[in-house]
């Protein structure tokens, strides 16, 4: 315990700033290469074969990543975009491969929620447009 003319000295402690993704280094998003692509179980009350992949990022650490949806392509020595946020269920993955960039293709077949997995927008579902920005 501290007296008051200690506390005084050395002023208020404020609490260290805690990243929950300490290998992105305050960005977005870090390139990185996949150099395995596996698949794990989660932990204790699921039960699912989720596809993993250990990441080298180009800042020189090594991350393990989820890949997102249905399917995949990464392979070893293939690029892709990390960012933060993992799958909850498995232990010591705290971040997920961005889908539709680099070499990581997009889910097939999606329909909705396109942009988390890198899926364009279909020609046919454009919007028609109100009639007075048509062109005429």
């Amino acid at each position: 315990m501290s007296t008051n003319y200690q506390r005084k000295k050395i002023g208020s402690l404020k609490k260290k700033d805690h990243s929950r993704t300490p290998a992105l280094k305050k960005r977005p998003q870090v390139r990185g290469v996949v150099m395995r692509a596996r698949i794990v179980t989660p932990r204790k009350p699921n039960s699912a074969r989720r596809p993993v992949a250990k990441v080298v990022l180009s800042n020189g650490k090594r991350v393990t990543s989820h890949i997102p949806g249905v399917g995949h392509n990464a392979r070893r020595h293939s690029e892709t975009l990390v960012r933060g946020g993992g799958a909850r269920d498995l232990p010591g993955v705290s971040y997920t491969c961005v889908r539709g960039v680099y070499d990581i293709s997009g889910v097939l077949k999606k329909k909705r929620r396109r942009s988390i997995y890198g899926v364009p927008q279909p020609s046919f579902a454009k919007k028609k447009l109100r009639r007075q920005f048509r062109n005429l």
